[in-house]
């Protein structure tokens, strides 16, 4: 029934302020909605993720006009001085879930917590639970996770003392195991985004917002951004990138640039729904005069860029770590008969080799997330293993000579969200099938 219930929810999200289920209006739906991911994580991850990295107790710090990046996981209230989020580990099948020094109603009410008190009760309440591992949010690989200021660890030393000072350790790796790994409710939430963010896209890519010779790039990311505020949803990544790719690369970054017939356009954004944030990639062609189809050099090249995806698609599976899950995707694109790349955005120069880079990346509650990640850019987190229930942006960059540029090659990325279940990779919306004309 819960399930079912997020998906009704979800269904009237977009609506106007007075529509919906009980008339309730958009910001308390979607505080309700919020509540029970909340609820949910709290009981199905939360024990799993803590007992996992041997952490007893887990304390969160805010304090007025600074906040930790998970304090919308959290559940937001008021904080006067310091306020703490404190998880204990008591055993049984549920997590204690503490707030000292957070107010409001919205945090009372919320259902995800058993204690409530003041910020002067935490050496109290920390003493009476005595755990031997006390994780704070200090991180050094992952910025989300890296909320605890020097002098709120200051604060925390001296109010608990050296006794549990010396049991403090980094709850990096809880922390990104908590926020990647999903219930039901936030699935179905996160594919709704999914969905707007690709609607969006390929309106973008239209002669509804773009006329060739009159529309510039900012235009279009401006056009996208309005999308946002109507809608009521964040940005992943700010600006919207939209871009034009020839033979020297991308040319031209969400600019005055006037669109011209002939351009080969894409566009990378996301949108930012309750406290999840996507990241797609979406493509068009301005056709010439006199042009009907996609010409069939950069059709060939899209091509390309899917057979890639479908590779990456078939052998992302749950149970090996991000960087051997890249080892066999590289031996798998590589015997079908593409050369993998060394570098980003350094293909080689023979038009005979299709150049392929894999950047499949953790998404979620941040455009760019922290659980595992199938990327160079992401050392640290290619050492963790991918879980059932991880959400990744499926991406990658292939570049295909093109003839008509004298051998120079078209980059394509392609780049959509998806699951990773324990059947593999499964899509949340209609991923990018083809290359969008505008006329």
């Amino acid at each position: 029934m819960r399930l079912k219930a997020a998906i009704v929810c979800l269904a009237f999200a977009c609506g106007s302020a007075g529509a919906g289920v009980h008339g309730k209006g958009e910001a308390q739906k979607r505080w309700e909605l919020m509540n029970q991911i909340r609820q949910e994580k709290f009981d199905l991850i939360l024990p799993e993720v803590m007992r996992e990295n041997g952490i007893d107790m887990w304390i969160t710090v805010n304090r007025e006009g600074f906040d930790d990046p998970l304090t919308e996981d959290f559940g937001k209230g008021y904080v006067g001085t310091y306020g703490y989020y404190v998880f204990t580990d008591r055993g049984g099948d549920r997590i204690e879930r503490a707030v000292l020094g957070v107010g409001t109603a919205l945090v009372d009410d919320n259902g995800a917590y058993d204690v409530f008190g003041s910020p002067d009760e935490l050496r109290a309440f920390v003493e009476e639970r005595d755990p031997q591992t006390i994780g704070l949010n200090f991180a050094r690989h992952i910025g989300a996770a890296d909320g605890l200021s020097h002098t709120s660890h200051q604060k925390l030393t001296e109010e608990l003392g050296s006794r549990y000072a010396e049991r403090f350790v980094s709850a990096e790796k809880l922390i990104s195991d908590f926020r990647s790994r999903r219930v039901a409710t936030e699935i179905a939430a996160y594919a709704w985004a999914g969905e707007l963010s690709r609607n969006i896209a390929e309106r973008a890519f239209s002669n509804e917002v773009i006329t060739p010779g009159v529309t510039t790039l900012k235009d279009v990311a401006w056009w996208m951004r309005e999308q946002q505020f109507a809608n009521n949803v964040g940005t992943s990544f700010g600006m919207p990138s939209v871009y034009v790719t020839g033979p020297d690369g991308i040319t031209a970054l969400s600019t005055d640039y006037v669109i011209q017939r002939g351009d080969f356009l894409a566009i990378d954004w996301g949108v930012g729904y309750l406290n999840l944030y996507t990241d797609i990639k979406r493509h068009a062609y301005v056709l010439k005069d006199g042009e009907t189809h996609l010409p069939e050099s950069i059709q060939r090249a899209f091509d390309n860029g899917r057979a890639v995806r479908d590779i990456l698609k078939a052998n992302i599976k749950p149970g090996r770590t991000a960087a051997e899950t890249l080892d066999l995707l590289n031996e798998r694109i590589e015997a079908a008969g593409f050369s993998v790349m060394d570098k980003f955005n350094e293909p080689t120069d023979d038009p005979e080799l299709i150049d392929v880079i894999v950047a499949s990346h953790s998404v979620g509650n941040l455009g760019h997330g922290i659980g595992p990640s199938i990327a160079w850019f992401n050392p640290e987190r290619m050492k963790y293993t991918i879980q059932p229930t991880n959400l990744f942006a499926i991406e990658l960059f292939a570049y295909t000579a093109i003839p008509e540029w004298g051998g120079k090659k078209l980059r394509i990325p392609l780049e959509d969200d998806a699951i990773v279940t324990h059947r593999g990779v499964e899509w949340l919306y209609p991923v990018n099938q083809e290359v969008l004309l505008i006329r």
